[in-house]
């Protein structure tokens, strides 16, 4: 009897193990076009989102058959179908457009007016997006991807004291090895987080309200090569250790670019780059930085987004009513444009005709306009703009708090840049000094994407709160997405372009 049972408990351990993630479809069954952005809801708790391709993904971990999946999209019938329905349709959901108009059916012929819904979004911000006053604790799938893309470089060395002939040779060698793999081969990183995401409870100092964050990463994962340039900063870093490699390793050179003052001293003396080095910043640390900026970024109250805030700036045109079938409410629709100069942003607004509350927004920079921008191309020989941003929000209701929280969001922020400037190694001694001198001269593009979905929340008491103590935590290394690494694990359906991407062995 005893070895019955142990057999059973084998099998079911066996048989969770096997549990994987699958993947499914969200398309209009009127012209099969995919759904972007639509929510599922699972058996009621937990929520995912479906990628801008239509697709997300499930695990099969603690998934029955009788399992239920609600599956909501504005301006759509929403729909509602157990596991064992999906797999029947072989992971393809056929969602119906709402066959009517709102118009038709209001009490008032009058068109809505654009500024007046408008003006009641905005005082109604604090009251629709309020803070929760008590410990929480949400579990969050973070993704940063970034890409390096320069359109031209040049890397000339001008003066090689410090260099002897063959020296010299292999340097310009590996310094166009350099050039070319960047500019034939534009390099990628992508981060995938998934975590825990504490609030504790707020505090209020000199009429501010202030909350102290904590964060337990479940699972990690990096795709990038060693050495890898995704930045100006890792172009910069690459190319200094680059030319220093073939530099005397015993001395000691400051670095000087251009009109500025020498940098700090760089050298390949192991003891001296232990005794001076830095502190380096936790994973943690670093990581909860950028997710505490991307939230922070996404709240209509930022500085960044200030087509709600700051009215007076946009043109507002109303773009008809819409019932979102999801929780039986009418929606405005509302485009938005500049009308100042100061404006910079263009999009929609889905607004929820109860409570005025913006449930949907897509935004993009207007046509001409960037972020900000530096041009001192004849004096310094750089130049710079944020000339990408654009991205899709979704908040959702809380059904007890009666206020909205985030669901999901996407950011994709892009930046040209333009760098003609000399940089020099000098070696630091009083008696004949190395020097070598480079003309850089760089010029292209460098794009973020960020992504955010808030798959649960729940309150917590503060003492759970001020108990749970934070660990650092590493990377998983890939050279390629690997989807068995979140098996049993919630995560955002990557989209074709990171499941193809590799990273080569020359990186």
């Amino acid at each position: 009897m005893k070895t019955k049972f142990i057999f059973l408990l084998l099998l079911v351990v066996q048989l969770q193990s096997f549990a994987q993630n699958i993947t499914a479809k969200i398309v209009d069954a009127q012209s099969n076009e995919p759904l972007p952005y639509a929510n599922i809801r699972i058996n009621g708790s937990t929520d995912l989102i479906s990628n801008n391709e239509g697709y997300f993904n499930i695990s099969e971990n603690g998934l029955e058959e009788t399992s239920v999946l609600k599956i909501s999209f504005i301006g759509y019938i929403s729909k509602q179908l157990t596991y064992a329905e999906l797999k029947n349709q072989n992971f393809l959901i056929l969602l119906t457009p709402a066959s009517f108009e709102i118009d038709n059916i209001t009490i008032s012929n009058k068109k809505p007016d654009p500024y007046q819904i408008i003006a009641e979004v905005k005082n109604r911000l604090k009251e629709n997006y309020k803070h929760h006053q008590t410990a929480t604790k949400s579990k969050l799938f973070f993704r940063e991807s970034s890409a390096f893309k320069p359109s031209k470089l040049d890397l000339d060395i001008t003066k090689s004291t410090g260099f002897n002939k063959n020296q010299l040779k292999e340097a310009n060698a590996d310094l166009k090895k350099f050039s070319n793999k960047l500019t034939n081969k534009p390099t990628q990183e992508f981060k995938d987080i998934l975590c825990n995401y504490y609030y504790g409870k707020a505090v209020n100092k000199e009429n501010k309200t202030y909350f102290y964050p904590k964060m337990e990463v479940i699972k990690a994962t990096n795709i990038k090569g060693d050495g890898t340039t995704t930045s100006l900063e890792d172009f910069e870093k690459s190319g200094a250790e680059l030319l220093l490699k073939h530099l005397d390793t015993t001395k000691f050179y400051r670095v000087k670019s251009g009109l500025f003052g020498s940098r700090d001293t760089v050298t390949l003396n192991n003891s001296y780059k232990k005794k001076n080095k830095k502190k380096a910043t936790s994973k943690l640390t670093s990581t909860k930085i950028s997710l505490q900026t991307f939230l922070a970024e996404q709240q209509f109250n930022s500085n960044k987004l200030d087509f709600i805030t700051k009215s007076d700036l946009y043109t507002y045109t109303y773009g008809g009513s819409i019932f979102n079938d999801a929780n039986n409410e009418i929606i405005y629709i509302l485009k938005f444009a500049p009308k100042k100069s100061k404006a910079i942003y263009t999009g929609t607004l889905f607004i929820n005709e109860s409570d005025y509350a913006v449930i949907k927004c897509n935004y993009e920079l207007a046509e001409g306009k960037k972020v900000n921008g530096f041009n001192m191309k004849f004096l310094l020989g750089i130049k710079a703009s944020e000339n990408v941003s654009k991205g899709t929000i979704l908040f959702k209701k809380d059904a007890q708090l009666k206020y909205y929280q985030l669901h999901y969001a996407y950011e994709e922020s892009g930046q040209y840049f333009y760098i003609n400037r000399p940089l020099k190694f000098i070696e630091l001694t009083k008696e004949e000094r190395d020097v070598v001198a480079l003309d850089i001269k760089v010029e292209g593009n460098s794009i973020t994407k960020t992504e955010l979905l808030n798959i649960t929340k729940s309150e917590i008491s503060d003492a759970d709160f001020e108990n749970f103590k934070e660990t650092d935590f590493n990377f998983i290394q890939l050279k390629r997405y690997d989807p068995a690494i979140w098996q049993n694990h919630v995560s955002i359906e990557p989209l074709e372009a990171m499941k193809q991407y590799r990273v080569t062995d020359d990186y």
